[in-house]
C-alpha cells in the first residue's frame, strides 16, 4: 500500500531542521531525506529548490541524484517547473547532459527560464549544435537567449557565427543588457579587432549604456587587450564609477604591452585593491622577464594580509623558474602546504615546472607521481615539457604512452612538448610518427609550431632535403617559428642560399626583428665568408637593431642580480669575472683534452 505523503508542517521541524540548515554538511543534509519518506512528509518546492541549488554549486552528482531519487518516492515523478527548472540545471553543473535533456522533455509546462536554461547548460559544455537546436525550437526568445548564443559561439571560436547572431538580434530587436555587449566584446578581444570594438562601443553610447559600469569595463578592457592604451585610458578617465575591475584591467592592459612601470603607476593609484588586482601586476612583472620584482610584490600582498589565489601562485612559481629560484620556489610551496591551499591542477602544474626549470627533476617527478589530477592534460603537458628541456626524450615518449594508457587525449601543446622532445634527443622515427599520427589519432591539426619543431628534429639528424619538402607542405605562410628553425638548419648543413633566402622572408615579415640578421651572419661566420658577414651587421647598424642580450641571474644575500657577459656596468663586474676566470682555469686543469680541440 502507498504512503499517504503530507506537506511539512511546523510540528516536523525537528526532522527536517538539519535539511534546513545551511550549516550542515549537503552530504548530511540529503541523508537526512531517507527518514522523511517513511514518515510521509513532503518538503516544500522551497526546500528542495534549495538544495538542489547546493547541489549544483558543488557540482555534487551523487547527492543531486539522491535528492532526484527522494522526488520519485515522494510522488513528483513529474516535478513542478520550478523543480525541473532547477533539475536540469543541477545535471548541466555535474556534466550529465543526457540527463539533463530526459528531465527538459518530460516536463508538462515549460516557461522561458526552462528554455534558456537548456541553452546555457549545453553553452557551458561547448555542445553549440544542441543549444542551436534548442534555440530554434523556442516559442519565444529574450536578450538572455541570444546572449548566450553569442557567448557561446565566441567561447568556442567560430567568432564569425557569434558576429551573425549579434547582429541577427539587433534586427530583431529583442532588447540589451550588460551582458549583450560584454558577449560581444570577447569576439574583439579573441580577434584583437580594434576597428569592430569602436563600433561595439559607439553602439553602446546610442542605446545609453555607456554609463554602466560591467559594459564601460568590459570596452576599457577589449581596448587594452588590443594593445591601444591611449583609448583605454581615454574611456576609463570619463567613467563617472570606477570599480576595482576597471582599475585592474588598466594594470593588466599595460602589463600585456610590457609597460610595466604605468601599470605599478596604475596599481599605485588605484583607491581600493583585490587579489586580482595584486595578482595582476604580479603576473605582468614576472611575463616581462622582472621575476625578483614579481616575487617582491608578492611579499607586499602577504604583509597587506591580502589572500592569493591560484593565479597568483601561479605566477610566483613562473617567476621562479624563470631565474631558477629554488630557494623563493620552495618557500612558495611551502606557502601552499602551510595554510592548507588545495591547489588545482595549474598550481600543481607550476610547481612541478618550478623545480623541473630550477634543476631539481627528482622533486617534479615525486610530486607528479603523487598529485590527484592525473586526469588534467595541463599536469603531463608540463612533464613532458621539463623532460624535453633536458633532453629526457626516451623519457618524454614513454610519459605519453603512459598518458594515453591512462585515458587523457593530448591537445596541440601535447604534441608541441613531444615533438620538442624528440627533436632535442635525435629520436628521428618516434618524432615522425608523432606527427603523422597527430590528425587521425589525436584529432590535433599541425600549425606553424608542430612543423616549426618537426622541421628542426630533421634538420637536427642532418635531413635537410627532408625539411625544405616539410616547408612546402605547409598550406599556409610559414611563420617565424618556422623560419627560425629553418635557419638554425641552415647552418649546421652550409646551405647559404636557402639560409639567405629564408632569412630575407623574415626580414620582409619583420624588418625590426633583429634574430634573422644575426642568425643569417652566424651562418656567414660559419662559413669564413667576412664580406657577407660585414654585410649582415651593416644592415643591422643602418636600421639601429640591436641583437638581444642572453641575461644571466645569480642569488647573494637573498638579492636577486642580473647581468650579462658584456655587461660592464654591474657594481659586483670583478668578483664575477674573477670566479668565471677561476672556473675556466679548473676545467682546463681536470680536462687538458679541451685545449686541444
Amino acid at each position: 500500500m502507498p504512503i499517504p505523503f503530507k506537506r511539512f508542517k511546523p510540528t516536523d521541524l525537528c526532522i527536517v531542521k538539519p535539511i534546513l540548515s545551511s550549516k550542515t554538511h549537503l552530504s548530511d543534509a540529503v541523508s537526512s531525506l531517507d527518514v522523511l519518506h517513511p514518515r510521509g512528509i513532503r518538503l516544500s518546492s522551497h526546500i528542495l529548490a534549495t538544495l538542489l541549488r547546493r547541489c549544483s554549486d558543488t557540482k555534487s552528482y551523487k547527492e543531486g541524484k539522491l535528492v532526484h531519487l527522494h522526488l520519485k518516492l515522494t510522488g513528483f515523478k513529474r516535478p513542478t517547473t520550478l523543480i525541473a527548472n532547477h533539475l536540469i540545471h543541477m545535471y548541466f553543473c555535474c556534466g550529465d547532459y543526457v540527463r539533463a535533456r530526459k528531465v527538459f522533455d518530460k516536463m508538462d509546462v515549460r516557461n522561458l527560464y526552462s528554455w534558456n536554461n537548456m541553452i546555457s547548460g549545453y553553452v557551458k559544455l561547448g555542445m553549440m549544435k544542441q543549444a542551436r537546436g534548442v534555440f530554434y525550437k523556442m516559442p519565444e526568445k529574450d536578450c538572455v537567449s541570444w546572449n548566450a548564443m553569442v557567448v557561446g559561439y565566441a567561447h568556442c571560436g567560430r567568432f564569425s557565427e557569434a558576429l551573425r547572431f549579434y547582429g541577427w538580434m539587433r534586427r530583431v530587436c529583442v532588447g540589451y543588457n550588460e551582458f549583450t555587449f560584454a558577449s560581444v566584446l570577447i569576439v574583439c578581444v579573441k580577434l584583437k579587432e580594434f576597428e569592430l570594438c569602436r563600433q561595439i562601443h559607439g553602439q553602446v553610447v546610442v542605446v545609453g549604456f555607456l554609463s554602466n559600469v560591467v559594459v564601460s569595463s568590459s570596452i576599457v578592457d577589449a581596448y587594452a587587450k588590443c594593445g591601444k592604451m591611449e583609448d583605454a585610458m581615454r574611456l576609463f578617465d570619463d567613467m563617472t564609477v570606477r570599480d576595482i575591475p576597471a582599475w585592474t584591467t588598466l594594470v593588466s592592459g599595460y602589463a600585456l604591452c610590457g609597460d610595466m612601470d604605468s601599470a605599478a603607476e596604475m596599481f599605485s593609484q588605484m583607491p581600493k585593491k583585490n587579489t586580482y588586482s595584486w595578482t595582476a601586476l604580479i603576473g605582468g612583472y614576472a611575463r616581462n622577464g622582472m621575476a625578483h620584482k614579481a616575487l617582491g610584490v608578492f611579499r607586499k600582498m602577504i604583509m597587506h594580509r591580502v589572500r592569493p589565489d591560484e593565479f597568483t601562485f601561479s605566477s610566483c612559481l613562473f617567476a621562479c623558474a624563470t631565474i631558477a629560484s629554488l630557494k623563493h620556489g620552495k618557500q612558495i610551496h611551502a606557502f601552499l602546504l602551510r595554510n592548507n591551499i588545495r591547489p588545482n591542477p595549474v598550481v600543481v602544474s607550476a610547481v612541478v615546472d618550478m623545480y623541473a626549470k630550477c634543476g631539481s627533476m627528482e622533486t617534479a617527478r615525486r610530486i607528479f607521481n603523487f598529485t590527484e589530477h592525473m586526469q588534467d592534460v595541463v599536469l603531463w603537458n608540463t612533464m613532458i615539457s621539463a623532460l624535453a628541456h633536458y633532453g629526457y626524450g626516451k623519457e618524454a615518449v614513454l610519459m605519453l604512452n603512459d598518458m594515453l594508457k591512462s585515458g587523457v587525449k593530448p591537445n596541440r601543446n601535447t604534441l608541441v612538448a613531444i615533438l620538442n622532445a624528440c627533436s632535442h634527443s635525435g629520436l628521428v622515427c618516434d618524432g615522425l610518427q608523432f606527427f603523422k599520427s597527430m590528425t587521425n589519432d589525436h584529432g590535433v591539426i599541425p600549425d606553424l609550431e608542430h612543423y616549426a619543431h618537426l622541421i628542426d628534429l630533421l634538420g637536427r639528424a642532418g635531413c635537410f632535403v627532408e625539411s625544405m619538402k616539410d616547408l612546402f607542405m605547409i598550406d599556409c605562410k610559414p611563420g617565424d617559428h618556422v623560419l627560425y628553425s629553418l635557419l638554425c638548419v641552415c647552418r649546421p648543413n652550409g646551405s647559404i642560399g636557402v639560409g639567405r633566402e629564408v632569412a630575407e622572408f623574415l626580414i620582409k615579415w619583420q624588418p625590426h626583428s633583429s634574430a634573422a640578421y644575426g642568425l643569417l651572419s652566424s651562418i656567414y661566420a660559419a662559413l669564413v665568408t667576412w664580406g657577407l658577414v660585414d654585410e649582415a651587421r651593416h644592415i643591422m647598424d643602418e636600421r639601429r637593431l640591436r641583437q638581444d642580450r642572453s641575461t644571466s641571474w645569480i642569488e647573494i644575500e637573498n638579492e636577486v642580480h642580473a647581468f650579462t657577459v658584456s655587461d660592464g656596468l654591474h657594481p659586483l663586474k670583478e668578483t664575477l669575472y674573477s670566479a668565471l676566470g677561476h672556473l675556466n682555469n679548473q676545467i682546463e686543469d681536470n680536462a687538458p683534452y679541451l685545449t686541444e680541440t
